[in-house]
């Protein structure tokens, strides 16, 4: 079994999270269980199948859970895009916030990747 905690990709996807949980409670009340539930459901979604990833057994699964991961990190992607959209994010935030959950992509992406090619080596 892998520990999560010693994966980067958790500590920033933890952190990110973090991130939208701060700036969501500047959002509208009449958002709270639209877009504000919704955003931070999608940015939790990456830590945790990352997390339960990491209980399983094969490469296979754990890469089925980076995947799931993959699709919270592009959710999160377009719910960012749409609050500023709606003047709910300013541009700076909304830039600081792009960037990382693009860094958090191409880490997902990587990890993927490597477990493919040691599977391939296997």
């Amino acid at each position: 079994m892998r520990d999560f905690k010693k994966y980067d990709i958790w500590h920033l996807s933890h952190e990110f999270t973090l991130e939208v949980y701060k700036i969501t409670n500047l959002f509208p009340k009449e958002e709270l269980y639209g877009l504000t539930s919704q955003i931070r459901r999608a940015s939790l979604s990456i830590p945790t199948n990352i997390s339960e990833g990491c209980g399983r057994n094969s490469d296979a699964e754990f890469n089925q859970f980076l995947n799931i991961a993959l699709g919270s990190a592009l959710e999160t992607e377009y719910l960012l895009m749409l609050s500023k959209d709606l003047a709910y994010l300013k541009n700076d935030v909304f830039v600081k916030m792009e960037s990382k959950i693009n860094e958090i992509k191409s880490k997902i992406y990587n990890l993927k990747q490597k477990l493919t090619r040691s599977k391939l080596k296997a």
